[in-house]
């Protein structure tokens, strides 16, 4: 392996970290709680992950912090959906462009909205299940974060458009590449 591909690696598993943390941190501790869970803007990190790191960086990046942030914060049932919905998450988005508000990621948002959304449904009413509900109580209590999940991925949306067309604006994708 040639020294430049050695110092991309390094640089790659840096950024994961700084990206795992930064995830933990926005989806730990400025949440609300909810139902079933809490409502974040970590997403939005998650989002700016997919479009700076290579895949398997920012699904690592993804599924140690959200991850993370569940184990540490009580929710140690959420951790296992949590880390596939967030890795699923990261293929809506491409790092493969110079800018990282382009028009696959400004509309990889929507699928990643319906990732999250559909992705907790589904995990709700299995953990509720598997927690001995019912079936019908458990697709009923799954229905009610549908909203706050929805609500989650809308403001995790507008914060990585925010973030990302500010970034775009200095060139970060170009400097963090040299």
């Amino acid at each position: 392996m040639n020294r430049g591909k050695v110092q991309e690696n390094i640089r790659n598993m840096a950024m994961t970290a700084m990206f795992a943390a930064m995830i933990y941190v926005l989806t730990a501790f400025v949440h609300i709680p909810t139902h079933q869970g809490y409502v974040h803007v970590g997403d939005g990190i998650i989002y700016l992950s997919a479009a700076i790191l290579p895949v398997p960086y920012a699904m690592a990046a993804s599924a140690i912090g959200a991850g993370l942030s569940d184990y540490l914060s009580g929710y140690a049932v959420w951790v296992l959906p949590t880390v596939i919905i967030k890795s699923l998450t990261v293929l809506t988005f491409t790092n493969k462009n110079n800018r990282i508000i382009n028009k696959r990621n400004l509309f990889g948002v929507i699928p990643a909205g319906l990732i999250c959304v559909g992705g907790y449904y589904v995990s709700g009413v299995l953990v509720a299940i598997i927690s001995g509900s019912a079936v019908s109580a458990a697709f009923g209590g799954a229905v009610a974060d549908i909203l706050t999940n929805t609500i989650q991925s809308l403001a995790s949306g507008i914060l990585f458009v925010a973030m990302g067309a500010s970034l775009d604006k200095i060139n970060i994708k170009r400097m963090i590449r040299v």
